[in-house]
């Protein structure tokens, strides 16, 4: 099916078919990486003070920390989400993490991600196109605060007004489309956007190819 072709009746699934192959993308990319390669930081490169680990864990709590946090009141105003629990996962101590006392092995960090890209498909899946684009959330940053620190997309997705420190409405579509873009795709996870999001790691892999040497780990598939 064609963009022309998804109308506001068409199931929101449509817009993003990329969400199907997003765990196996992620999950490709730390497979067999020893606890050393998965605890590697540095203060060498900004991106590089949060392990893959931590990148991960990021990766999953974002998505549970925008669709039950940010879209709580608009998507499950009822409860009703499955999820048990949303504290540790969506609203920890941690920066922006999941509980890394619950949630620090692997396995256990990986099954977290799947369950929240389970749970972003399904919002997807069960609400319609124009759902997506007619419902929307305000929000403003606290003084001094930047805008990813306020929680908030980029600055194409949230519309960012500096002169009010007031985000402009965003549909649900854009956060969808937000967790999309801070997925790796076709980047190492080493670098990839789930890092602080106030910084835009779009480095060219032949870049991270030397990079992934220092962290020791196997050069990722081209």
């Amino acid at each position: 099916m064609t963009q022309q072709q998804v109308s506001d009746e068409s199931l929101g699934g449509l817009l993003f078919p990329e969400y199907a192959a997003l765990y196996d993308l992620i999950a490709d990319e730390v497979r067999g990486l020893s606890d050393e390669q998965l605890d590697w930081e540095s203060d060498r490169w900004e991106w590089s003070r949060w392990s893959i680990r931590r990148q991960v864990s990021h990766m999953s709590s974002l998505i549970y920390r925008w669709l039950l946090l940010r879209w709580g009141d608009v998507l499950y105003p009822e409860g009703g989400h499955g999820v048990a629990d949303v504290q540790g996962i969506a609203n920890s101590e941690f920066d922006r993490r999941m509980d890394e006392v619950r949630y620090w092995e692997l396995g256990v960090i990986l099954e977290s991600l799947r369950g929240g890209i389970d749970l972003a498909r399904r919002v997807m899946e069960e609400r319609s196109v124009g759902f997506l684009r007619s419902h929307t959330i305000t929000r403003t940053d606290q003084p001094g605060q930047a805008p990813c620190a306020a929680g908030l997309a980029s600055v194409d997705a949230q519309r960012f007004m500096p002169d009010s420190r007031v985000f402009s409405p965003a549909p649900l579509e854009a956060s969808m489309r937000e967790i999309m873009r801070r997925s790796p795709r076709d980047k190492p996870l080493a670098c990839s956007c789930i890092v602080p999001c106030h910084i835009e790691a779009s480095i060219s892999s032949t870049v991270m190819r030397p990079i992934w040497s220092v962290v020791g780990a196997t050069t990722p598939r081209s």
